[in-house]
């Protein structure tokens, strides 16, 4: 049975009359609806938030309060968990509709429409700093993927960042130095990727065709050994925590990245810095 969690300041009924008429169109789905009315406080929103991540839930909200919208987003963010708002977007329409706002206040638009933003940004982001580009702006990525070729990096990195992360990944190449920045980024930022040997090799091998087919010391074993031999002892080194990602889909593997990133920062202390402007860097790939 899948649970449903119900968040409003209110009463909730608004929220639980659209979500029934929403789950007529589902009529093979087995629903629990958990009401929870009259939230009004961060630690309110914690609690819930976790109480869902425990039955693997979803959550669905009307909070007219956008501190509260921006609470439940953050902390669900953290948590990997889906939270759908109700409210917030009506609200924003009515006042683009409206061409004016409750508070009077000028870009209440853009404000109410933070989540949507935000997830443009990151996935712009993922895009610039894929593959080891714009690797002199790492201090400004939450998540960085690091390991060698065929680890995942980019699919992770565009999954994390439609969640609204902002990721960056960069390839490991035996031999080639890493980018000084790295060794100032903070504890729970960079995580490395790992695989098994013959997975990897086996998944190169595939891409022979897409590569002209010129990929025999590029897939073979004894060379992914030497690869991954690398990789682990700079992960080791940086003590980088370290994800294995065989034969784990990548929403598995993004839930390990953001556990061990909450074990190192509390939720309140995750503030994405503002990336620079693409206009003002050149592309170094």
């Amino acid at each position: 049975m899948k649970k449903i969690f119900v968040v409003s300041d209110g009463t909730g009924r608004t929220a639980e009359q659209t979500l029934m008429a929403a789950l007529t169109q589902f009529p093979s789905i087995d629903a629990d609806i958990i009401l929870k009315g009259e939230v009004r406080t961060e630690q309110q929103i914690e609690e819930i938030v976790k109480e869902a991540v425990g039955v693997k839930g979803i959550i669905i909200h009307t909070l007219v309060s956008s501190t509260l919208r921006e609470n439940i987003l953050r902390i669900s963010r953290i948590h990997n968990i889906d939270s759908i708002d109700l409210m917030g977007p009506l609200l924003s329409r009515l006042a683009h509709h409206f061409a004016d706002s409750p508070t009077g206040e000028p870009g209440l638009f853009f404000h109410l429409n933070k989540e949507y933003f935000k997830r443009i940004d990151a996935m712009q982001f993922a895009f610039i700093h894929d593959d080891g580009q714009r690797y002199y702006e790492y201090d400004t990525a939450e998540i960085l993927l690091v390991g060698v070729s065929r680890t995942f990096k980019t699919p992770l990195s565009i999954y994390l960042a439609f969640k609204g992360w902002f990721v960056a990944n960069y390839p490991i190449v035996p031999g080639v130095e890493l980018p000084e920045i790295m060794n100032k980024l903070p504890a729970g930022n960079v995580f490395g990727l790992m695989t098994q040997p013959q997975d990897l090799s086996n998944l190169r091998e595939a891409r022979q065709p897409y590569l002209g087919g010129s990929t025999a010391e590029y897939s073979s074993l004894d060379n992914v050994r030497r690869e991954l031999n690398y990789a682990q002892n700079l992960f080791k080194r940086y003590e980088w925590p370290v994800i294995q990602v065989t034969n784990k889909p990548i929403e598995e593997i993004a839930s390990e990245i953001l556990t061990i990133k909450r074990r190192i920062h509390q939720p309140e202390r995750i503030k994405r810095k503002t990336p620079p402007a693409a206009a003002n860097h050149k592309n170094l790939k």
